[in-house]
């Protein structure tokens, strides 16, 4: 099953108030595990970028100024993420940023209901525990030191491998038996050796020994007429 993990990176909180999307990372999954295909771009947003946005992940209006418009990126995203579902943390904001941009280009929207939120997946893991991607990060072991700055790529990245880890970690992929694994249950060959039956014949003073109990038997079932 193919999945793309995606992160992306905004001037502020909301499209409706002018607000643009500046980067966008995805990481390919095949059976829930990297297979190393990546979509990486940032994006010009034609505007300038807040402060207290560069402060989140260090893209400045200089820096931006040179990159390509969406339009020009557009198609290539597209047909990098195809129809697979998208593994997201904070799904609808990510989602609503993504619609908004699709829909000034003239591309069609995507169902809120593609999007597979991580979010939502640790909070009801572990309830009232924090679910930043940092704290899943710590909590999982997964090493985020790298991350100085918020960035699509990267984020997505080690969404990646959170994802997995609140999937149950790679054990739930893991095949606990050898065999063919379908058709039904391989029968199995058990090889021992070889051991000649013992002789188990009584004793004489075994048979004297039982003849005398069963004289103390009264009206065996044997001697019923």
């Amino acid at each position: 099953m193919r999945e793309i993990v995606l992160d992306t990176e905004t001037t502020g909180f909301k499209p409706e108030e002018g607000h643009r999307l500046i980067e966008i990372g995805c990481v390919e999954l095949h059976n829930h595990v990297a297979t190393g295909k990546t979509f990486h771009c940032y994006v010009n947003p034609e505007r300038d970028v807040p402060p207290d946005a560069v402060a989140v992940h260090g893209l400045t209006t200089e820096f931006l100024s040179d990159k390509p418009l969406f339009n020009d990126v557009v198609a290539e995203f597209v047909a990098f993420i195809g129809d697979a579902p998208l593994v997201i943390h904070n799904a609808a904001f990510d989602m609503h940023f993504l619609n908004w941009e699709l829909r000034i280009a003239g591309y069609p929207v995507m169902p809120k209901d593609r999007a597979i939120d991580t979010l939502l997946m640790a909070r009801q893991k572990f309830p009232g525990a924090p679910a930043t991607l940092d704290a899943l990060c710590k909590r999982f072991g997964v090493d985020n030191s790298s991350r100085t700055y918020h960035g699509a790529l990267l984020d997505a990245q080690l969404l990646a491998e959170v994802y997995l880890e609140l999937r149950g970690g790679r054990q739930a992929g893991l095949a606990l038996a050898s065999g063919p694994a379908a058709g039904g249950p391989a029968s199995i060959r058990i090889d021992r050796p070889y051991r000649a039956p013992r002789a188990h014949a009584p004793s004489e003073e075994e048979l004297a020994a039982h003849a005398e109990l069963l004289k103390k038997l009264k009206n065996p079932l044997w001697a019923a007429e």
